[in-house]
């Protein structure tokens, strides 16, 4: 049996989705506590209670719950805080304490952005206060690891659905002859959500103590994004009007000159390997004309 911490998260939904698809007893966790289904237990990480311990049979689990946003982790640092480290590794204990192997999933934000493809072993160098907590859990984890603990580490850099809300905007406004104003200072390497789903699953399904990333193999502006989409649909490129985020209030730390990480171990072991981001920028476009 395998738990999911914060499976109703997009990543996580995705996980269990995947997982269960391949014949895996899963649990997920919410902090919904109404209408729990079938398979999914009640937990707030903010509130964990030091009586929680884990479900009998879980033999890996996967912390998806976070306070994500940046912005939200700069402006609330102790609370932030609390949740990404205090309470994490909090849980982590729990589980490790019971056998139950546990896989962090971090963040290239643990970086500083000025170096691409960056090697798992790098020292980490946060300038946001969001990778600064992740990299202070990772320390922690890291240590449990060089110990013998059951555990392992994920880093991921930009995550993208089929169902992205920007990407499905901008073509929405571009066929209305709309103006789009993407940013032409900030960047991603996009990796498809069901391709992190697939490489989650067979980490735990593994239980290998090890610190592994996952990014696309290449960098693109969310400007250069724009145009591309633009041209796959013949939509008129002037409609595309380029800004700058550093312009528009997004801290420096939210615009690094790289986000790729070098994804080498889970490549060679599982075959997992993200396309190129003018392949998933397409799948994502031909998903929703499909749905039509």
């Amino acid at each position: 049996m395998f738990l999911l911490i914060g499976g109703n998260s997009e990543i996580g939904a995705a996980t269990a989705r995947h997982m269960r698809g391949q014949g895996q007893g899963v649990l997920t966790t919410t902090r919904r506590a109404r209408d729990l289904g079938e398979d999914e237990l009640f937990l707030d990480l903010a509130l964990l209670h030091d009586n929680w311990r884990p479900s009998e049979g879980v033999k890996a689990a996967c912390i998806f719950a976070a306070i994500g946003r940046l912005a939200a982790c700069e402006a609330d640092w102790a609370g932030s805080n609390r949740v990404n480290v205090t309470q994490t590794l909090a849980l982590a204990r729990k589980l490790i304490a019971s056998g139950v192997y546990t896989l962090f999933l971090s963040s290239d934000k643990v970086f500083d952005g000025t170096r691409p493809q960056v090697p798992a072993d790098a020292p980490p160098s946060p300038i946001s206060a969001y990778g600064r907590q992740k990299a202070a859990t990772e320390s922690v984890f890291k240590t449990w690891i060089g110990e013998g603990a059951p555990a392992g580490i994920l880093r991921l850099a930009k995550v993208v659905s089929t169902d992205m809300a920007l990407i499905h905007g901008w073509r929405r406004q571009l066929a209305m002859g709309e103006r789009i104003r993407p940013f032409r200072d900030m960047r991603m390497a996009p990796t498809p959500t069901a391709l992190v789903a697939k490489a989650i699953g067979r980490l735990i399904e593994d239980r290998q103590p090890v610190t592994a990333q996952l990014s696309g193999p290449q960098d693109i502006s969310y400007a250069e994004a724009a145009r591309f989409i633009a041209e796959e649909m013949g939509a008129n490129p002037h409609l595309v009007e380029e800004a700058s985020a550093l312009d528009n209030g997004m801290p420096a730390s939210a615009i690094p000159l790289h986000t790729t990480l070098e994804s080498g171990y889970l490549a060679s072991r599982y075959d997992v390997v993200a396309p190129g981001p003018w392949i998933v920028l397409r799948t994502i476009l031909e998903s929703r004309a499909l749905s039509l």
